[in-house]
């Protein structure tokens, strides 16, 4: 079975190479310059034009190259699952729908299940590897997308960004939505709901937004030592580490990794992002 995501996923490009997943990367424009996410450029680019008060713009990933890619599929003969980037955050998985269907019209034995994963940044990319994980265990497809559905449907997300407005200029989230209080250190939380970025409250200092990302976990999660968590940080390394601490403490989870939030997710939420994702409930 061939297992495709897309780069909104924030794995490492060294996690498509070595698990066989192929990835179509959304694309990130600096200026006038156009990059592929993963392939073409580092997101420490995206933070660095950040910084310097350049705001990059992202694009959904190529209908071309997912036509070239799903007709190779279909000719092939090979069974495909694709695990796509919320649907309420991007238009690539509609886009890839659309592709399937006008591939079907030559090749109407594509045989391709496209998945809407509501999720984004390393949610989303814990979702892909499991798949990968199964998949390389010898699961069958039937198997892989039904534990994907239940991971879709019990994934949580929570999200702090240094500013919100940020977000809001970038569509992410409505404009009156976004809190402002930059000058009192004011911190906001958000979460996904139903694959979209919802802001649900704001403290003050990251002392207190970390302490309240631990007390929802309490409350939204459970099977801690059955769980690997994962935590995506703007380019803070110290933060996650301290979100990491908390957890671990508190928690006592089975794993808990760190990633760098790649380029298209940082060009929408930019440097002082910390995000953790977990399930509500582990599969039997």
């Amino acid at each position: 079975m061939k297992l495709f995501a897309d780069s909104a996923s924030d794995l490492p490009k060294q996690f498509f190479v070595d698990e066989n997943v192929e990835y179509f990367p959304l694309r990130v424009h600096i200026g006038t310059a156009e990059y592929e996410d993963i392939r073409t450029i580092h997101s420490k680019t995206v933070y660095d034009a950040i910084r310097s008060d350049i705001h990059p713009k992202t694009s959904q990933a190529s209908p071309e190259e997912m036509m070239n890619t799903f007709e190779k599929l279909a000719k092939d003969g090979e069974e495909g699952l694709y695990i796509a980037f919320s649907s309420e955050l991007s238009g690539t998985y509609n886009t890839a729908v659309m592709v399937a269907d006008q591939v079907r019209e030559e090749h109407p034995d594509l045989d391709l299940i496209i998945i809407d994963s509501k999720a984004a940044s390393l949610g989303y990319g814990m979702i892909v590897k499991e798949a990968a994980r199964l998949r390389s265990e010898g699961h069958a497809r039937t198997a892989i997308i039904e534990t994907v559905n239940f991971m879709v449907a019990h994934l949580e997300s929570l999200f702090t960004v240094e500013d919100l407005d940020y977000m809001a200029k970038g569509g992410r989230i409505s404009k009156g939505s976004a809190f402002v209080g930059g000058l009192l250190n004011i911190k906001p939380l958000l979460h996904v709901e139903d694959g979209k970025l919802v802001p649900i409250e704001k403290l003050r200092g990251r002392k207190k937004v970390l302490k309240r990302i631990v007390e929802l976990m309490k409350e939204r999660g459970s099977d801690w030592k059955e769980q690997t968590i994962a935590i995506s940080h703007g380019d803070d390394i110290e933060y996650a580490l301290m979100l990491k601490h908390e957890i671990e403490e508190q928690l006592q989870p089975k794993n808990v990794e760190i990633y760098l939030i790649g380029s298209v997710i940082a060009a929408h939420t930019g440097p002082g992002t910390l995000a953790v994702f977990f399930l509500s409930q582990v599969k039997a």
